[in-house]
């Protein structure tokens, strides 16, 4: 699946998007997150606060619950404001 960061999650990985296959135990979001936090120091720092970090599977916002079986892409992004 493409996984794509925008941001200072794009800033702290240090690339916009990447392919990944993450294993069968990762069936989540929040599970694909913890499963990039391993991957190294850049992921670990982007991923170090997940519960502020917002999803979208396939262009549509999601939880961190959400499952993403079938996803071509999922995208992770900081808080965003109104203004």
């Amino acid at each position: 699946m493409k996984v794509k960061y925008f941001a200072w999650v794009r800033e702290r990985i240090g690339k916009s998007e990447e392919t990944v296959e993450p294993p069968a135990n990762v069936r989540t979001v929040g599970d694909l997150m913890t499963w990039l936090a391993r991957r190294g120091e850049t992921y670990a720092h982007a991923f170090e606060k997940p519960r502020i970090i917002r999803a979208a599977i396939d262009q549509a916002h999601v939880k961190q619950d959400a499952v993403i079986a079938g996803a071509r892409e999922i995208a992770f992004f900081p808080p965003m404001t109104g203004g």
